[in-house]
């Protein structure tokens, strides 16, 4: 059976970076949209309904990272990768805060955003290398050892929700949850929308960044 074609929406206002990134992914992807500034991404988000953007943080009229946090307010199925050229640590955060699926420099070589869109499909979550171990530090800094927020998570949560939560954090897919856990792909899907529904969360990125937040990658396998 042939894979659906991911439909790839970029919003950047550099034209020549942009006909670059058209250029390079038509092959591969089917490119629905591409847009200038922030607001026009929100527009086409919901006329073109694209599986993933391509978001530049800096654009006129509205940021990529205010944009990221209005599209996945409406529309959650959506994943958007930050694409940028700096490297910075706030802005990092600011954008797993807002929901982004990942965090990718333009400086990369093409194949490794070919490579992390690939990995978005997989249901993993594509970071630029070393900035995945950075967020971590970062949540686990805000709370090393906050046994309260574990207990907080312990009174909204069942045990296996927990623990279903506690392998997304570490990246596993759906799939490998499932088997880990001896439980059917649905069935992991079925906890994790009752996972953001206790936690009034909309996006499975929001869900792994207060994961993160509670301390639950230590978690023992």
């Amino acid at each position: 059976m042939r894979r659906k074609t991911m439909k790839v929406m970029i919003a950047d206002d550099h034209p020549l970076y942009v006909e670059a990134l058209e250029n390079l992914l038509r092959s591969d992807f089917e490119i629905v949209s591409t847009v200038d500034n922030g607001s026009k991404a929100v527009t086409e988000a919901h006329q073109k309904h694209p599986d993933v953007i391509l978001m530049d943080i800096n654009m006129p009229v509205l940021n990529g990272i205010e944009a990221t946090r209005k599209i996945l307010f409406e529309l959650p199925e959506i994943k958007i990768i930050i694409l940028t050229c700096f490297e910075e640590k706030e802005s990092l955060f600011r954008a797993v805060k807002a929901g982004a699926s990942g965090y990718l420099l333009k400086n990369l070589d093409g194949q490794e955003i070919i490579e992390g869109l690939r990995e978005l499909e997989k249901g993993r979550n594509p970071f630029a290398p070393g900035f995945e171990a950075c967020i971590l530090q970062e949540f686990q800094h805000q709370s090393p050892k906050d046994t309260s927020s574990t207990n907080e998570l312990a009174d909204q949560l069942s045990d296996r929700q927990i623990e279903v939560l506690a392998l997304v954090a570490q990246g596993l897919t759906y799939r490998e949850i499932g088997q880990k856990l001896f439980l059917s792909e649905r069935t992991i899907k079925y906890h994790m929308g009752k996972i953001k529904e206790s936690l009034n969360l909309k996006t499975q990125e929001q869900v792994i960044a207060l994961a993160w937040q509670k301390g639950l990658p230590k978690h023992q396998q």
